[in-house]
């Protein structure tokens, strides 16, 4: 009798089952493919503008995720701001967050290469605030292009934000942990606090990491805070071994009663790896310098790489003042006259009516010493392009010849940012990082 009662069960139980599987078959061949939710692409991203209020208002400042920092235009009409995706993108949405100026009439574009721009979104009764626009189009740049302003101000943005599917990779900024705890931090008596980490990868030991400003040297054993006063300019120098050692750096700043500005830079040379963290009352927190990775390998990997990806004009100048230091092309006597390389650039610049010298293109000296841009855009290889095409990051060196050792830098910084020769702040490609009422900045020293 248990026989004949448990087949009846047996086929009841199966049946259901049979019937579960064809129809989860048919639901697979049946159900669309699942679609990848929209994500935000912009964040982090090389921005740049058609101009910009002064330079604590750059194209940077909204796509850098902090709704404290913002791009602020000349006061004329019409201006834009754009975004590389750094690949092409599908594009669903864009969302700007307004300053109190705003656009009353401006475009959402997209473009595959920075220069050909298609609408995708259009209105002439812009009413400022939070906007949420639902687009449809695809391209690797996506910019707001204004009109006409609601003010008698510049466009001025919080944030401007890009979602959607696919774009490229950026560098990120590097983890907590690479940073460490910021708890400890004391409060700054004066303008702002900060604190000096040993990321040397147990090559030097916290009494072997030396700062050195205003007449004061210290290991970071002895003392890693420094409480900074405000001071019209100045250099804060990073010596490992020993103070007076050939393996050091600096950082520049000029540090106002409530305002930090500063940066790392790679202008006269490579001397030592390093990051800084600028984080002010608002919750503003940006970092610029080295990325994670180029701190996380070995001094000679990073002068071996820099060789590796160099055209052969500038392969020697990770081994002219070796294991010390990497030069830049404007220090190194074979881009001057007399030098092996001593018309590398300066034939380019001929060809757009420039007559300078090639060691005064890398240190935008002689004639190009008051030309930001035009000096900008022969080192990055634009300037045979028209002029509105010399600040588009995606024609950035291209071609040769250009300042590789320049490229090197941004290729291997915190969302690209790099200063490689004296006006690569132009388009908002150094590391200058400026904010009011800042709270502590951490400086990185890596080997």
């Amino acid at each position: 009798m248990p026989h004949a009662l448990s087949h009846p069960r047996g086929r009841r139980l199966l049946i259901p089952a049979l019937l579960t599987l064809a129809l989860a078959a048919l639901g697979a061949a049946t159900a669309p493919a699942a679609q990848a939710a929209p994500a935000l692409l912009s964040q982090g991203r090389p921005a740049t503008a058609s101009s910009t209020e002064n330079s604590g208002t750059p194209a940077s400042a909204a796509v850098d995720g902090n709704t404290g920092t913002r791009w602020s235009s000349a006061f004329a009409d019409p201006q834009w701001l754009q975004v590389d995706l750094g690949a092409t993108a599908t594009i669903t949405s864009v969302t700007l967050t307004w300053e109190a100026a705003y656009a009353k009439a401006y475009q959402i574009q997209t473009s595959a290469d920075g220069t050909s721009w298609t609408t995708v979104y259009s209105t002439t009764t812009g009413a400022g605030g939070v906007q949420n626009l639902t687009v449809s189009g695809s391209g690797r740049y996506v910019r707001l292009y204004g009109t006409q302003r609601a003010t008698a101000y510049g466009y001025s943005l919080w944030e401007f934000q890009v979602f959607g599917t696919g774009g490229g990779t950026t560098t990120p900024p590097p983890s907590g942990d690479f940073w460490g705890s910021t708890s400890d931090i004391p409060a700054a008596h004066n303008v702002v606090e900060l604190k000096i980490l040993n990321r040397t990868n147990g090559q030097y030991p916290d009494s072997q990491v030396y700062w050195s400003f205003n007449g004061q040297t210290h290991s970071i054993a002895e003392q890693p805070y420094f409480d900074m006063p405000a001071n019209s300019a100045g250099r804060m120098y990073f010596y490992l071994g020993s103070p007076t050692s050939q393996y050091y750096d600096f950082i520049e700043f000029t540090v106002g009663p409530d305002q930090f500005n500063g940066n790392t830079t790679r202008v006269d040379a490579f001397g030592l790896k390093l990051a800084m963290r600028l984080h002010s009352h608002d919750g503003s927190d940006v970092q610029v310098g080295e990325d994670q990775a180029t701190f996380a390998e070995s001094r000679d990997a990073t002068f071996q790489r820099f060789q590796n990806e160099v055209p052969t004009e500038f392969k020697h100048l990770a081994t002219a003042t070796a294991p010390y230091r990497i030069l830049a092309p404007g220090s190194d006597p074979a881009f001057r006259s007399g030098g092996q390389y001593q018309n590398y650039m300066s034939s380019y610049a001929a060809t757009v009516g420039i007559n300078a010298a090639t060691s005064d293109i890398f240190g935008c000296a002689g004639q190009l010493a008051g030309q930001p841009q035009q000096c900008a855009a022969l080192n990055r290889h634009t300037a045979d392009l028209p002029q509105s095409q010399w600040e588009t990051v995606s024609n950035f060196y291209r071609a040769a010849p250009a300042n590789y050792y320049a490229k090197f830098w941004h290729d291997h910084a915190i969302n690209k940012l790099a200063y490689g020769f004296p006006y690569d702040d132009v388009a908002g490609q150094s590391t200058f990082i400026s904010h009011n009422d800042p709270q502590w900045l951490m400086i990185a020293v890596g080997w």
